[in-house]
């Protein structure tokens, strides 16, 4: 892949000296997350690549023998936010506490782009009847955010877990129903939180299913239990993502499975390599990233907390590297 071409986007191949924090990381264990997707990645350069990363070598050195780390800058601030895989309580059968239900993808939504949207999905019959039901859990503001994270897993009454992933999508735009109470005054922007989302929508029931329409965006899942437990969730190469090791990109300026480094500051600062095998629908721009946290609610709570400027560097094979520049810098 190469990043798209646009006078409105610039790239700039720096040395790993410019990198905050690089010789202290643990590089070993960002090699290990690259090998696990980069078998993935067809070209030729990238193969030869995870075929020499899976044959043990100092893994620093590594990154910085094949390696060039580039700023792709698209003239928008960098932010980096958090996303984790929720738990939710559930059955596999409809029931008064369970009864709002995850749905598998139908045909005709894969086949038109946009389909219907969150209100239309929702408020009429369309899903009733198809057998499109993959579980039912006991509270739709839970739903909304498993939406928005993309993955989950769902407990079930005899404590055994069921695991469900992306599928796809209705193909509206997302539209960040935080923004939306921050336009309307309810908070200020620094107020903001998945939890206070949360809570605001269940103490104004009605005001609250207006709010969660406001987005027309709507996701659909599958069931992916063959995941061992202590694995993470699949991400979009279709691989389990690793905790604090992968990140969310626009894979319109960061090829999947590329390595990336960040530097995020904030209260706290994190200089790290980080793999890129996720993508999200909230995620657009060059400087944009979705850092992976983990399962279950304490990884909930750090990811909520995350909003922060920085940078962050793609490391791309050197050729394709300095194929990126104006002949007049070569």
């Amino acid at each position: 892949m190469v990043p798209p071409a646009s006078a409105d986007v610039t790239y700039t191949v720096m040395d790993f000296s410019d990198l905050k924090g690089w010789e202290t990381d643990d590089h070993a264990a960002a090699l290990q997350t690259f090998r696990n997707t980069c078998g993935d990645m067809r070209d030729v350069d990238w193969g030869n690549l995870c075929k020499f990363a899976q044959s043990d070598p100092d893994p620093r050195q590594f990154f910085e023998l094949f390696f060039r780390p580039v700023l792709i800058d698209d003239g928008q601030d960098a932010l980096f936010t958090g996303y984790f895989e929720p738990e939710l309580d559930g059955d596999l059968s409809p029931s008064p506490r369970y009864r709002y239900p995850i749905y598998a993808m139908p045909p005709e939504a894969k086949e038109s782009n946009p389909w219907l949207t969150r209100r239309d999905i929702l408020g009429t019959d369309v899903m009733k009847g198809r057998g499109l039901e993959i579980a039912y859990v006991d509270d739709p503001v839970e739903l909304f955010f498993l939406q928005i994270q993309g993955s989950g897993r769902i407990r079930l009454p005899d404590g055994n877990f069921l695991r469900v992933g992306y599928r796809g999508a209705n193909g509206h735009p997302y539209r960040s129903i935080g923004v939306e109470l921050v336009r309307r005054g309810v908070y200020e922007a620094h107020q903001v939180s998945a939890d206070v989302i949360k809570n605001w929508v269940r103490r104004n029931p009605d005001e609250g299913r207006e709010l969660l329409f406001h987005n027309p965006s709507y996701v659909f899942f599958r069931e992916v239990s063959q995941v061992p437990a202590d694995q993470g969730p699949l991400g979009a190469m279709n691989r389990s993502v690793t905790t604090k090791r992968t990140i969310a990109v626009d894979p319109d300026f960061v090829r999947l499975g590329s390595p990336v480094w960040i530097e995020k500051e904030g209260a706290k600062p994190l200089n790290r390599l980080m793999i890129a095998q996720d993508t999200g629908s909230a995620i657009k721009g060059a400087q944009r990233a979705d850092v992976f946290f983990g399962t279950g609610d304490k990884a909930g709570r750090e990811a909520g907390k995350l909003r922060d400027p920085g940078r962050m560097l793609v490391l791309m094979p050197i050729q394709r590297a300095y194929a990126l520049l104006p002949e007049s810098l070569l």
